[in-house]
């Protein structure tokens, strides 16, 4: 099949990339940021170009059999770019899909549409109700794509917990740094909730289902995650305990620390947003039995496995990425005063 990627130079692109390749499909990207992977850039179409120019998406659709869409402004982006791409750019995409006869267009949406819940676990068809510009933007994306679905276009969509994996930075490299360095790392609250995460190869496989089963099937919303998880200390205790620095995870006060990431938040010198920082001490985690019964997905990695697969990564690269830093996943974000605070742990 012919696969057409948005956001395909991002961190799940670029292993859904692969991840395609592997099976013999043909591949396009189309990314605002440049395709720069040696391994893969003469082996796909590549097309550098915003989803919100509609020129560019017309030429990008062109010919293909199926549009995994994973393009989108991140939360440390500004709200109206954030809205202009997840939304506006999203519909886009759904529309220049219909016009070129696209049947099928899955879109990777996020458990961040469902905000910080009051139980768990979190089901498809829970009350949606996104935190901050991202989560409202993810809503109103998905709606966009319900309307595509209702005038016949199959739209699977996805909803993805924190997915890791070979390439993930962002907020991960704050514990894998601090790792490295041989510090304790802190967590706010006493880290007894329970966190799900999301290994990137098994989403590369959710995405694989939705893209060749029946569209009978695949025509619906699922939420995708770990199947095995426990706290979210004794997930990220696995890295440390890798590292071999005999450091502990460090819990603190949950609201002193809230109100204290707010204040810096708001003054520019913390990387970490609303979303990460108030729900870090909460559980957090989705049932994946639909995805299991209707898709057959079956993930094979647990937290601690995507954790540690992902640090490994980290440890073989670290020098390649130590002077970049940036806002998207793939690079490691500005530590702000959360570097000087490293020296207290």
């Amino acid at each position: 099949m012919n696969f057409l990627i948005t956001g395909g130079a991002g961190f799940l692109g670029i292993n859904l990339v692969r991840y395609l390749f592997s099976k013999g499909h043909q591949i396009a990207s189309l990314d605002i940021v440049q395709f720069d992977y040696k391994d893969m850039n003469d082996k796909i179409e590549i097309f550098t170009g915003d989803i919100r120019d509609k020129a560019i998406v017309e030429k990008a659709v062109k010919g293909r059999d199926i549009i995994v869409h994973s393009a989108a402004a991140l939360p440390l982006y500004k709200p109206e770019d954030i809205f202009s791409t997840d939304v506006d750019g999203t519909r886009n995409m759904l529309e220049a899909a219909k016009n070129a006869g696209i049947k099928r267009f899955i879109h990777i949406s996020s458990t961040a549409v469902y905000g910080i819940p009051d139980h768990h676990p979190l089901l498809e068809d829970d009350k949606l109700d996104g935190v901050g510009p991202y989560g409202k933007a993810k809503i109103l994306a998905e709606e966009e794509c319900l309307k595509m679905r209702n005038e016949g276009m199959c739209v699977p969509i996805l909803r993805p917990k924190s997915f890791i994996g070979p390439e993930r930075l962002g907020v991960f490299d704050l514990l894998y740094d601090w790792a490295l360095d041989g510090r304790s790392f802190p967590m706010i609250g006493n880290g007894k909730n329970r966190y799900q995460l999301l290994d990137v190869e098994d989403l590369c496989e959710a995405i694989y289902l939705c893209a060749t089963l029946d569209e009978n099937i695949v025509n619906d919303t699922f939420n995708i995650g770990a199947k095995e998880f426990s706290t979210m200390r004794e997930d990220y205790q696995a890295v440390l305990d890798f590292a071999g620095f005999g450091k502990k995870i460090k819990p603190l006060p949950e609201k002193p620390i809230i109100m204290t990431l707010r204040f810096l938040e708001a003054l520019k010198l913390s990387p970490l947003y609303k979303w990460v920082y108030e729900t870090a001490s909460k559980d957090s985690f989705v049932s994946i039995e639909k995805a299991e019964k209707v898709l057959g997905f079956k993930p094979k990695y647990s937290n601690k496995d995507a954790l540690l697969r992902n640090f490994q990564w980290y440890i073989e690269h670290r020098n390649e990425f130590k002077d970049t830093r940036g806002i998207s996943h793939r690079v490691p974000w500005k530590q702000g005063i959360l570097r000087l605070a490293k020296l207290f742990f």
